[in-house]
């Protein structure tokens, strides 16, 4: 907790409130666009893995080591307030200086890839109002209808994902391989989502893991809280990166994608009746991962044959578009356990000899920022939930 809070405000937060600031002075508005759609996602997360957090007050380095908290419900809005500050920036005619080739995230002509961005920041609005479908379905659907309909673009292909690039390079591998190549076999892929895929026969599966026993086409995933062991399959291509028989580092760590697009999209046509057809987006969705693992496109067609249908009650038809999204995420930051959080889906149990006997609903704050900020309060246990998480 401590790492991911410190690298949270110490440095991204922290590098995107300098270049802000920088922009703002020299006339770069499309420096300063990016790097507010880029706080905004910073804070979303942060807000969703430890609820109220210091947000008004942070950033200000010296003039202010001890921010006050904010609750997290009064932060949400202010986040829509940032995306559309950062639309508005990347869309600015004119600017001294814009992001080009060398750009980590939507690397190329900025004349270009501002569209990229901007998709990306309406894309997140609608997670975010997404976030409140149990708290208030209604203001989520009022939002996401208003946003949909006012002309909004969004992602539209898998191109328009954000994600951060690596290469083939030292100190420049992806971190998820960088941990693989440093810590060889602490991590295994886990026994609930390679059973899902087995029992679907996913065609993922060979992009996701490395087959256990290997050569044997079988894939088995350990389950939470057993001893530790190296007899099962490992993380793969999909989030490493692997050509010629090696593991290369290149894979990017995708953030926010367009086949999560589509599911926010099917679940919002499913229990809001927003815009479009919940099974349209639901295909679209699934076929948008597959192609984005390297599936062929016969093998995404057998599947969806086989299980891409919605089907049943509406409780039914969500827990299959969530379960699909739960697969389709696999790397992405966070979004499954709101999305569990929110619906309960796909169904998760605590191991029998877990240190808590449920599955945590935030994590705590770290013991660097109870100790050095007095504004920190240790919350009373990993029960207390985010404010929009008002599930039974």
């Amino acid at each position: 907790e401590n790492n991911a809070w410190s690298s949270m405000y110490a440095t991204i937060l922290n590098d995107a409130e300098n270049i802000i600031t920088n922009a703002n002075e020299t006339g770069n508005p499309h420096y300063s666009g990016v790097a507010k759609i880029i706080k905004a996602y910073a804070y979303q997360i942060s807000v969703d893995v430890w609820g109220d957090i210091p947000f008004s007050e942070t950033q200000k380095q010296t003039q202010n080591l001890q921010p006050k908290y904010d609750s997290a419900e009064q932060i949400y809005p202010e986040l829509i307030k940032l995306l559309d500050q950062g639309i508005a920036e990347v869309s600015a005619a004119t600017s001294n200086k814009s992001p080009g080739t060398n750009s980590t995230i939507y690397p190329g002509a900025f004349a270009t890839t501002k569209t990229n961005w901007i998709k990306a920041a309406n894309t997140l609005k609608l997670r975010i109002y997404l976030h409140y479908s149990e708290k208030n379905a209604a203001f989520a659907k009022e939002q996401i209808d208003q946003l949909i309909n006012s002309g909004a673009t969004f992602m539209a292909s898998n191109a328009d994902n954000f994600q951060m690039a690596f290469v083939n390079q030292a100190a420049s591998r992806n971190p998820i391989d960088q941990h693989e190549t440093a810590r060889a076999g602490y991590l295994v892929a886990n026994d609930k989502i390679v059973t899902l895929m087995n029992n679907t026969l996913d065609p993922r599966r060979p992009f996701y893991f490395t087959q256990y026993p290997a050569g044997s086409g079988l894939y088995k995933g350990g389950i939470s809280g057993d001893p530790a062991s190296q007899n099962y399959s490992k993380l793969h291509a999909y989030l490493r990166g692997f050509a010629n028989n090696a593991y290369t580092g290149d894979a990017p760590i995708r953030m926010l994608t367009f086949a999560e697009y589509n599911f926010i999209r099917a679940e919002a046509a499913l229990r809001f009746n927003s815009p479009g057809v919940a099974q349209t987006f639901f295909t679209a969705g699934i076929t948008a991962s597959m192609t984005d693992a390297g599936v062929s496109p016969a093998n995404i067609a057998t599947y969806l044959t086989a299980n891409g249908t919605l089907i049943g009650t509406p409780a039914q038809q969500l827990s299959q578009i969530i379960t699909e999204k739960y697969i389709a995420s696999f790397g992405v930051i966070a979004e499954s356990w709101s999305d569990w959080r929110r619906t309960g889906y796909p169904s998760i149990l605590p191991p029998a000899n877990a240190v808590v006997n449920f599955v945590p609903r935030s994590l705590y704050y770290p013991q660097s920022e109870i100790d050095l900020n007095p504004n920190a309060k240790q919350k009373a246990g990993l029960n207390v939930r985010v404010f929009w998480d008002t599930r039974p």
